[in-house]
């Protein structure tokens, strides 16, 4: 299983349809937040299953502001983070994860790319970062691809748009 995970288009969607060129074929598009008008062009965009949640800059009213999905086994808990204060730090989420059940927990906002993983509760804490607007040093457009292996492992890979 192959999934696509972005966050902050901000509906500019270059580098997303870049992303998309440079993973080849999926089963699963995660997305989340600060879409700006663009899910459908987004969901029209692949032919696999597509989780979108709304942003801080979001307006649209048919995205939630948070899903809970299961994916091969794995309780997912999908934000955007900013009123969870992730600018601070990923207690809120860990705890708000746990809440749902939740084994991995996708947000965005920050625009910055991290992978964690808290041994505490067992919960997957990932940030795609920004495909187009990155903060992080290098200030590079990223993005994730996580693959589940045949037995149900998680593997979390950090991609480079260009």
């Amino acid at each position: 299983m192959r999934i696509l995970i972005v966050s902050d288009t901000h509906g500019m969607l270059k580098n997303f349809k870049l992303a998309l060129a440079k993973v080849g074929k999926i089963d699963y598009l995660i997305h989340a937040g600060d879409v700006s008008g663009d899910e459908k062009e987004i969901e029209a965009s692949v032919n696999c299953p597509v989780k979108i949640v709304s942003g801080n800059n979001d307006f649209s009213f048919s995205l939630k502001k948070e899903e809970e999905f299961e994916i091969e086994g794995h309780q997912f808990l999908l934000l955007h983070g900013h009123k969870e204060g992730v600018y601070y730090g990923t207690d809120r989420l860990i705890y708000k994860a746990s809440e749902y059940g939740a084994d991995v927990v996708i947000y965005g906002h920050t625009h910055v790319p991290s992978i964690e993983y808290d041994e505490e509760y067992g919960i997957w804490v990932v940030n795609p970062g920004s495909l187009t607007f990155p903060r992080q040093g290098d200030r590079k457009p990223t993005f994730l691809l996580l693959e589940i292996d045949r037995e149900g492992d998680l593997h979390f890979t950090l991609n480079f748009v260009g």
